[in-house]
């Protein structure tokens, strides 16, 4: 008896979809995508309107030939990949190279729960060659861009390295961003804040700080020196310390909107310390399905969308979580309706969410694994934020007289916590400071006299802006409207994988290739990493999906230009004007000149008389070279000093290239002896890739390593 089949990506959701669909029906599985451009060549014919030469790649042909086999023996055909355009474009690619002889049924879910995938064979479509032409216009574009421009750059800059749509804007950002903060000159300014409390009943001390001279306002910045904050101090020795008034109201705070592909990335950074590929390798296999006490079923809704949306179904079912689990008055009333602020959101879609709220997080822990239950946690919560009372709280600021001055106090209780008893945004930081308690005041009353406990006089400094993180740069990306849901990860993950960036200490830091191939492209190739260039095609991209572009006509206007470009710039660059800077200095083994050259992992010294003469060092810049107390090689007993390598700083002989030894910077660890020696300390170290573990400070005399931090929990050693 002939079976319905049905085609997915992967053997997880088979698997899955397999419990929900009975006997009449063969789930197989691509394993992705099962035809796509070649990767030895362009294949795309730039000369017959851009078509795409598709082959099936090598690893793909026995799955081709398995799921030729399943169609020929099949009753009818559903195709269920993903909902979005990459999905779509398996589906019309598994159509193309299987050829069923009856067309193929295009079913979509969001969920792969029973409901979802029951409600979605009874409602098949078509394939949407809209959606279909959308990616194939990104993947068009992507292929131009990447191998026409990156061979330019291995022959004018360094082999193997890459240029991308929307990775060099990535890169971009954290370039500029590093350029922002070496040209911040911190200015000096001065608070000035007093404790003060009561004088009768309720001694608790509370700090206010000055707003106010000769009623006009004192800015952060109005005094700027150690002398203008004495001579207010001077002014204020014999002041009394009055409440002009005060001014109570009551605030309210609404939950976010559930997550999308973007805020689940940021948030799961900020609370877990997840990156975001590993975000959304976890997210993936939630959505796709994990076995809970031996049923297998979806844990989220689908983990790539901009939507805010959630089902008429969810908002019913969450109602009713929370009236059982938390009370009657923790429900927000009705359900509350979130709108998308991307004019691109694909509002057919949901928002990621639990595909069942009566999974509390607490009764399924036990079937996950640990970073899985704190990613599923964290969707449950927010999601179920979304539908509870918004927060209540009782704020207070308090102006204080004193002479001509005016000092301010601000403080806030929680009158009812509303949604935050379940989940506080990590985001948000005003309303995360407000809400986690600012200062709590004494009952205090206009006109009272206060005590003068302490008045503080502290020097501060502006600061620069801070370097992004993937979270950071991703919101980022996403207020320029470049990337959609499905490139974000892949994008940040990408850009380190070239080298153009670095992690240190959880920040994006660029690499001098990173900054040399962002300035070659900004001057030479500026549409390339142009911010609003880029998010220009992101829109049109939309409009090929809504079927109101032809793709054709988007890459041929980008591509004539690009091209004519790319021809006058081989032509004129030279690798030595753009990689090449002299040095004074003479090569010892040959006495020809110095000159400092660009490498695919950043600078080095190298002759002018190469290849005959291969004499070559790491560059070291002096201007971040540090002599390091209490440190001293331990070959010849010279100081060491910290410097910057590619792979970020680290101790060095001051005496090289006399001395060559090295070892790892050390940092502050958590203050325990060694658990593998007893004699050394432990230390906080980074690999050469930038992965911190902790180590013994008695290394290599002592060979104790751990991943995780030994306090929290000791890890296996490190070989």
């Amino acid at each position: 008896m002939k079976k319905n089949l049905v085609i997915v990506e992967s053997p997880a959701k088979a698997k899955t979809i397999g419990r929900f669909l009975g006997p009449d029906f063969k789930i197989e599985a691509s394993m992705g995508h099962i035809r796509d451009l070649p990767k030895k060549k362009l294949g795309v014919n730039t000369r017959s309107n851009f078509q795409p030469e598709y082959i099936v790649p090598y690893k793909a042909k026995k799955t081709v030939a398995r799921l030729k086999n399943s169609v020929n023996k099949a009753k009818s055909l559903y195709i269920a990949t993903d909902l979005d355009r990459e999905g779509e474009a398996i589906a019309w690619h598994v159509a193309y190279v299987t050829k069923p002889k009856r067309t193929p049924k295009r079913i979509v879910f969001d969920s792969i729960t029973k409901t979802s995938i029951q409600k979605a064979i009874k409602n098949p479509r078509g394939i949407d060659l809209h959606l279909v032409d959308a990616q194939q216009a990104r993947r068009v574009l992507d292929r131009l861009v990447g191998y026409r421009l990156s061979p330019l750059l291995w022959r004018k800059v360094a082999s193997g390295l890459s240029a991308g749509r929307v990775q060099s804007v990535a890169v971009r950002l954290v370039v500029e961003r590093e350029e922002e903060i070496k040209k911040f000159k911190p200015q000096e300014y001065w608070e000035i804040a007093v404790d003060l409390s009561k004088k009768e009943g309720d001694q608790t001390k509370f700090k206010a700080i000055l707003v106010e001279k000769n009623s006009e306002k004192i800015g952060k910045l109005d005094i700027k020196n150690k002398s203008q904050a004495e001579k207010v101090k001077k002014d204020l020795s014999s002041a009394q310390y009055k409440i002009k008034d005060v001014k109570r109201e009551e605030k309210k705070r609404y939950p976010s909107p559930p997550f999308t592909t973007s805020t689940l990335q940021q948030e799961a950074y900020g609370k877990l310390g997840f990156g975001a590929k590993k975000t959304m390798m976890i997210a993936q296999r939630l959505y796709e399905g994990i076995n809970i006490a031996g049923e297998h079923e979806g844990l989220i809704t689908y983990m790539r969308t901009d939507s805010v949306n959630l089902a008429p179904e969810a908002l019913a079912e969450a109602e009713a979580v929370i009236k059982k689990e938390y009370g009657e008055k923790y429900y927000a009333g009705k359900p509350r309706v979130y709108k998308t602020k991307s004019k691109r959101a694909q509002e057919a879609h949901e928002a990621i969410r639990p595909t069942s709220f009566k999974r509390l997080p607490k009764k399924i822990s036990q079937f996950l694994d640990s970073d899985q239950a704190r990613l599923y946690e964290l969707i449950w919560k927010r999601a179920i934020a979304t539908q509870m009372a918004e927060a209540i709280l009782d704020s207070t600021m308090v102006n204080i007289s004193a002479k001509n001055y005016v000092f301010r106090a601000n403080g806030s209780i929680v009158k009812f916590p509303g949604f935050i008893k379940v989940y506080a945004e990590n985001a948000d930081k005003n309303n995360r400071a407000e809400i986690s308690g600012q200062m709590i005041l004494p009952p205090l009353s206009k006109d009272e006299l206060l005590n003068l406990e302490k008045l503080n006089l502290d020097q501060k400094f502006t600061e620069p802006p801070a370097r992004f993180t993937e979270a950071s740069l991703i919101k980022a990306l996403e207020a320029y409207g470049i990337g959609r849901p499905s490139t974000y990860a892949p994008t940040i993950s990408t850009i380190q994988e070239r080298n153009y960036v670095r992690i240190e200490e959880g920040k994006l830091v660029p690499e001098d290739i990173g900054v040399l191939v962002t300035n070659l492209l900004k001057k030479h190739f500026p549409q390339i990493v142009d911010y609003k260039f880029t998010a220009k095609i992101e829109d049109e991209l939309d409009e090929i999906a809504k079927g109101d572009l032809k793709w054709q006509e988007v890459v041929g206007e980008f591509y004539k230009p690009f091209n004519e470009n790319l021809s006058k710039k081989t032509k004129e660059l030279s690798k030595e004007d753009i990689t090449e800077k002299k040095l004074s200095e003479k090569c010892p083994k040959c006495k020809k000149p110095l000159v400092i050259k660009m490498g695919r992992f950043g600078k080095f010294i190298s002759c002018t008389n190469y290849p005959k003469c291969k004499y070559s060092r790491p560059f070291i810049d002096k201007q971040v070279e540090k002599k390091v107390e209490g440190e001293k090689c331990e070959k010849c007993g010279g100081e060491m000093v910290v410097k910057e390598g590619r792979f970020g700083p680290f101790l060095a002989c001051k005496k090289f290239p006399k001395c060559k030894f090295t070892k790892a910077l050390p940092e502050k660890g958590p203050k325990m002896k060694c658990p593998g020696c007893g004699k050394g300390n432990i230390v906080v170290r980074h690999t050469k890739r930038g992965k911190k573990f902790w180590g013994c400070s008695e290394f290599p005399k002592c060979k104790w390593a751990s991943w995780q931090d030994p306090k929290k929990k000791q890890g296996s050693q490190k070989s």
